[in-house]
């Protein structure tokens, strides 16, 4: 889990050091921080909160518990999974493994924008700049410096100064009036398909966006980005091969998210060892499908 948000972690909003994960917030006026540890003599995650608000901190603990994925019932997970012979072996090395929830929705769905097509590292680049240029200083904890800046701030903003291109500000600009307006309401989704439709609503926000927003803002066990690159390469598929793979995940039910954990594990294993799983013509193909069929990856 934190070596996944540690690469991720936006500058100045997050930081992952000596075993625990940091990050600062705002909830209702009030700005703050929380620390998340692991105490592994109980099992358990130790957290570390400075808020100014005593009635918020019920709400911040039950954030901090979905964001570390807590009530995963990993017994009913491994049965799903462990008869896939590609994940079988991941399973039995790192058993437990969780979905990395996020602490606000509209920030998650941004920094997904921002990883459209680009290495993570690359996409939490971007969001260092506009966390400095956008977002609000914040003094409270060692290497957090702003909050992350909230969709009124965003709507209007001139993110072509970050080095954004013209098509994707606009789709982050589209998102922050979405969610000013109402229509995009992050918190108390019931009807998740009814969100994803509004979601894809949006010019620029595609299949595989929504998706990992669902896996990771609303929490959904069965959210599955299948056009992601890391997905297919952990596959042995080929670019194209997006319906190959979800009539494969149809066996993983209702726990895809679970799978996509793995499958992004091993990837990132793959890719780290040079192992080069996907067919050159593939990798080609990258290039000529972008602007109609995007795929991406969180893996690398």
């Amino acid at each position: 889990m934190l070596a996944f948000l540690a690469a991720r972690a936006t500058p100045g909003v997050e930081v992952v050091e000596e075993g625990a994960y940091r990050r600062s917030i705002s909830l209702k006026g009030n700005d703050g921080y929380f620390e998340v540890s692991l105490d592994e003599a109980r099992a358990a995650l130790v957290v570390r909160i400075q808020f100014g608000d005593p009635h918020s901190l019920f709400f911040i603990i039950e954030r901090i518990r979905a964001m570390f994925d807590l009530n995963a019932d990993w017994a009913a997970i491994v049965q799903s999974l462990r008869a896939d012979p590609v994940l079988e072996g991941r399973l039995k090395a790192d058993p437990g493994l969780r979905v990395p929830g996020c602490w606000n929705g509209f920030e998650l769905a941004t920094r997904a924008i921002l990883g459209q097509q680009i290495t993570v590292k690359g996409a939490t680049a971007l969001a260092g700049r506009m966390v400095s240029r956008f977002g609000k200083p914040f003094c409270g904890a060692s290497g957090l410096t702003h909050l992350f800046p909230p969709a009124e701030v965003l709507a209007d903003a001139k993110l072509g100064d970050i080095g954004l291109t013209g098509a994707r500000a606009e789709t982050i600009r589209a998102l922050a009036r979405a969610v000013c307006s109402g229509k995009i309401n992050f918190e108390g989704v019931v009807d998740s398909d009814a969100f994803l439709n509004r979601l894809c609503d949006i010019p620029g926000i595609g299949k595989w966006t929504a998706q990992y927003v669902a896996m990771r803002a609303l929490g959904e066990p069965d959210a599955f980005p299948s056009s992601d690159l890391g997905l297919l390469r952990a596959m042995n598929l080929a670019l194209g091969s997006s319906r190959d793979l979800e009539r494969h995940a149809e066996a993983w039910r209702p726990w895809r998210a679970y799978a996509a954990m793995y499958l992004w594990k091993i990837a990132s294993q793959s890719a780290a060892r040079g192992n080069k799983l996907v067919p050159s013509e593939a990798r080609k193909g990258t290039v000529g499908t972008a602007s109609s069929h995007p795929h991406a990856s969180m893996a690398v």
